[in-house]
């Protein structure tokens, strides 16, 4: 038996899930509390009702990526799904992309693993996976297409770049280590060679939206905090009612019950305007301190907005306009969503302005509820837009999980 080219590493994270139980028990006990374990030993289940990179508490880096199906044959689309769920199951553990390793198997052949994360530890490694609207004609599908899986509607203001958008099948990579998303990523497009190709894809980092109580509030591009109110791993009753795709809604969505569907938006911001903008308008625009990053109405980073408080002149506190505003549950019909999002900077364009802004990622279990009514008003009446140009966009439904011996897009493809 070949070592697998993160064996050893692997082996190390399953010590350190062992120390991190020990570890609760230990306090449990009342005993002296021991170092925590290095959060990059540590791994994430695969196998799951919901696929993991959902609810998981958010990671520090991204690497996303759409594909294009290049064969219109179902069957070889099948066989790669499962060659995808094996390595996925693999990879997110810590192990090799596959059982012969970077350096094991036939000198002659081409390694079933690229190499770079060689040493690395496992990193907290989830990949989602998520088809898109075009794929179900080209295979017979039609039929099984839900009626909330069609592309999003043009918002005012988009400026969208038809090569940062759309894709027959996606992949969000999220890690603590770049280099090991990255590695996921190159490797589930080495396998699926002559069966898809990369359509497009985006890195990210510093994650801009918490989904655990555990974890601050993280900081966007424009300095502010990011995702306050965004849903929460903790809150499983609120994840049922506004990301999870429910059983008995729609009999053509049957098969993606224990899915999601995401949403993905490269919005550009303009740094430059916004870093020549007095504080006063900032806050304005977002409608929190930047600070605190608490509602201008009062109050701590998690005091509720009070959108009747009125200041000098009886002017509202927070201004109807504002970010925070717009994008309430009070002015959406109590509708919420799970974010994800992760900065980018793609280096500077030719007039020396940094190429940069939020990669923004929602999970909602409708976007014709959830999100395209709230884009809708943000676009036409938020005051940040002024400070947003939207250039990539697309909508895929998110695969249910995978147990143990089963692969994934096996609800709808089996």
């Amino acid at each position: 038996m070949t070592l697998s080219r993160r064996g050893l590493i692997g082996a190390a994270g399953g010590a350190a899930a062992v120390g991190a139980a020990g570890l609760a028990g230990g306090l449990a006990l009342g005993r002296t509390a021991e170092p925590p374990p290095d959060p990059l030993a540590r791994t994430y289940p695969f196998h799951g009702a919901h696929q993991a990179g959902i609810a998981t508490p958010a990671q520090d880096r991204l690497h996303f990526a759409a594909f294009d199906v290049l064969t219109d044959d179902r069957a070889k689309l099948a066989r790669l799904l499962r060659a995808w769920t094996t390595a996925a199951a693999r990879l997110t553990q810590g192990l090799a992309a596959g059982e012969q390793g970077p350096t094991g198997g036939s000198y002659q052949a081409p390694p079933d693993d690229t190499g770079e994360a060689i040493g690395l530890p496992p990193s907290g490694l989830t990949l989602t996976f998520g088809v898109g609207p075009a794929l179900f004609d080209r295979f017979g599908l039609g039929q099984r297409r839900p009626e909330a899986l069609t592309p999003l509607p043009a918002f005012p203001g988009d400026a969208l770049d038809p090569d940062r958008s759309d894709g027959d099948l996606c992949v969000q990579a999220c890690a603590d280590d770049p280099q090991v998303a990255v590695h996921a990523i190159r490797n589930l497009a080495r396998i699926g060679m002559g069966t898809v190709s990369v359509r497009w894809s985006q890195l990210g980092f510093g994650r801009t939206s918490s989904t655990s109580t555990a974890q601050p509030t993280p900081r966007n591009m424009f300095g502010f905090k990011d995702g306050t109110a965004n849903l929460k791993a903790e809150e499983p009753d609120l994840l049922d009612r506004h990301v999870w795709v429910p059983a008995g809604r729609d009999p053509r969505e049957d098969w993606l019950v224990g899915g999601s569907y995401l949403v993905a938006r490269r919005i550009n911001m303009t740094i430059e305007t916004w870093d020549r903008t007095s504080l006063a308008e900032q806050e304005r625009v977002i409608g929190r301190s930047k600070a605190e990053g608490a509602p201008l109405s009062g109050g701590d980073e998690f005091a509720a907005p009070d959108f009747a408080a009125a200041g000098r002149g009886g002017l509202p506190l927070i201004d109807p306009r504002s970010h925070v505003a717009l994008a309430h549950p009070d002015a959406n019909d109590g509708v919420q969503l799970l974010r994800r999002g992760y900065n980018f900077v793609d280096g500077s364009t030719r007039l020396g302005r940094l190429d940069a802004g939020l990669f923004f990622l929602a999970f909602v279990t409708d976007p014709r509820t959830h999100f395209i009514p709230m884009q809708t008003r943000l676009a036409s009446r938020d005051a940040l837009q002024e400070y947003l140009r939207h250039t990539g966009s697309g909508l895929w439904a998110v695969l249910p999980g995978v147990n143990e011996g089963g692969w994934l897009g096996e609800t709808l493809l089996a």
